[in-house]
């Protein structure tokens, strides 16, 4: 895995030596032992979530300012952290499991770590770009950031929550970090980065495999901490999403009869199918844990594509945002202020109900889209092994 610079690489040396071996042990676990036996459904006390804004709880509005209204407002009613209109697929998926919405790691305020933490931010990439935020439009929390924070909260937390009182009450049991779902959406980003940065599709098909073995280290590293359920989630047809098709260009014959460019869709085509075979992979080097890799990429592309037949309208217009062909300016996002006629705005709905659109904001989904997403892979009909969430724990 590479490493930003010499003293990252150190830090995680020093992280990894000092905390999985002295200062906090993890007893290992098979498994479908959290199970109960039988194939019966898993007792998940816990998810640990890492990914980008598919999944942010609010990781990036602690760190960088709130995602500005209208995000929330069909459920939360005001912001929440999520680049949404309301609830995301690993809000679905803690509800499911009977399990509380996920604070996220970056939130000091009102935060409940009891029943998991989410490390994912808005922007994230698995490899490190090595630039700000501002410089780059990319989260400084790569994944690997996302696992010291991870490593240390896993650490810190019996440390703090030994303390007794309300600290007991907001942090997770030591051996919740055993039998708790981990579960990942993130590579999106890595993909868009390139062609951001003028790289040709070969160029971004070329550095996949880099992009995954270092998704495997972390994932090897979550094990050695105790990890032994992960539901991982593929990455989506980023050619069908405005922000994408708007800012690079597109000829005719690379647009698709739904509309979406195929040069990208291939490349996250690929990026799933390596993806997978990293997952077949990792379930050879980790015996003792169970994989699910979860084709949300199918299910996100059949609703964009069948969207009239699911009760949706413009499948890839934004539902909120602000002039061009797909209702999104990348100058101009949601939330954001502008002058028209000489008197100031917010960017807000231009959609006049968010619940039969599929795309928020240009490059998120509404909350009605990932509930529908939501609901096609519970049931595992999109898993590899093709297993509910609820029995993720189960190796076969």
């Amino acid at each position: 895995m590479e490493f930003p610079n010499c003293f990252t690489k150190l830090l995680f040396t020093i992280c990894f030596s000092l905390f999985s071996l002295s200062c906090f042990s993890v007893v290992p676990q098979l498994a479908y032992a959290t199970g109960g036996g039988g194939g019966g459904p898993c007792h998940f006390p816990a998810i640990f979530n890492f990914g980008d804004s598919n999944s942010d709880t609010g990781g990036l509005s602690a760190a960088f300012g709130q995602a500005p209204p209208p995000n929330g407002e069909s459920y939360f009613h005001g912001p929440a952290g999520r680049y949404s209109d309301g609830r995301l697929v690993i809000d679905f998926i803690a509800e499911s499991l009977g399990l509380p919405y996920l604070s996220a790691y970056l939130d000091a305020l009102g935060s409940n770590f009891t029943n998991g933490a989410n490390f994912a931010t808005a922007g994230s990439t698995i490899r490190p770009q090595n630039m700000t935020l501002h410089q780059s439009g990319f989260s400084p929390f790569s994944l690997n950031v996302q696992y010291y924070q991870f490593n240390d909260f896993q650490r810190r937390s019996q440390y703090i929550r030994n303390q007794g009182g309300v600290f007991a009450r907001l942090l997770p049991n030591a051996e919740d970090f055993s039998h708790a779902l981990y579960t990942f959406d993130i590579g999106q980003n890595d993909l868009t980065a390139g062609y951001f940065f003028n790289m040709t599709t070969d160029q971004v098909r070329e550095y996949v495999p880099d992009v995954l073995d270092q998704f495997k280290t972390v994932v090897k590293y979550i094990y050695d901490h105790g990890g032994r359920s992960f539901w991982i989630h593929n990455t989506g047809p980023v050619g069908c999403l405005p922000y994408v098709m708007d800012r690079v260009p597109i000829t005719a014959g690379q647009v698709d009869k739904v509309g979406c460019a195929t040069p990208f869709n291939e490349v996250a085509r690929y990026y799933n199918l390596k993806l997978k075979e990293a997952v077949v992979q990792l379930r050879k080097d980790l015996p003792s844990a169970a994989f699910t890799y979860v084709d949300v990429y199918s299910v996100k592309y059949e609703l964009i594509s069948q969207a009239k037949k699911h009760g949706f309208v413009h499948p890839l217009k934004a539902c909120c945002g602000h002039g061009g062909k797909y209702n999104f300016n990348m100058h101009h996002g949601c939330g954001s202020k502008i002058k028209v006629h000489g008197k100031e705005i917010m960017v807000g709905k231009s959609c006049k109900d968010p619940t039969v659109a599929i795309n928020w904001d240009g490059v998120h989904y509404t909350e009605a889209a990932n509930k529908w997403v939501f609901d096609q892979i519970v049931s595992g009909a999109y898993s590899d092994p093709p297993i509910p969430l609820n029995k993720a724990c189960h190796m076969h």
